[in-house]
């Protein structure tokens, strides 16, 4: 089954919504995620808030690439597993951010956050390559 008829399948169900894609919207999450990419760079902020810009410029990056293919979703983990139909991305890099997904959600609502450097570099990196990718998908869709 392609890309098209999967994310078709998740808008059946109800894991999707079909939405025309808004240059505008997609402008501004790229814009967000460069800036957020930027300062988790920034080694005078606390891990914690490097991980959490990181991990928000993956996921305005992620929400991009569905975007342009006509969808949304409210759900943060489908947005990066769609990445697999809606963007260069493999299982790899969209496992790696499931990860930092789980990361995140023991962090925002149990209060526990393991200081991981490596994954942090990882996601930092990922979100780097994504970003490329996504950008270069804008540039060939407008």
């Amino acid at each position: 089954m392609d890309s098209k008829a999967n994310l078709e399948n998740l808008q059946r169900s109800g894991g999707l919504k079909a939405e025309p894609p808004d240059r505008k919207e997609c402008d501004g999450l790229m814009r967000s995620a460069r800036d957020r990419l930027t300062d988790a760079g920034n080694p005078q902020l606390s891990f914690a808030s490097r991980f959490d810009l990181a991990y928000n410029a993956a996921h305005a990056i992620a929400l991009t690439a569905l975007r342009l293919q006509g969808y949304r979703s409210d759900k943060r983990y489908l947005v990066f597993q769609c990445l697999i139909h809606s963007a260069d991305v493999n299982k790899v890099q969209v496992r790696l951010l499931a990860l930092c997904h789980e990361r995140r959600n023991l962090a925002e609502y149990e209060g526990y956050m393991d200081e991981d450097e490596a994954l942090l570099g990882q996601l930092m990196d990922g979100a780097t390559v994504l970003l490329n990718e996504v950008e270069n998908l804008l540039a060939d869709h407008w």
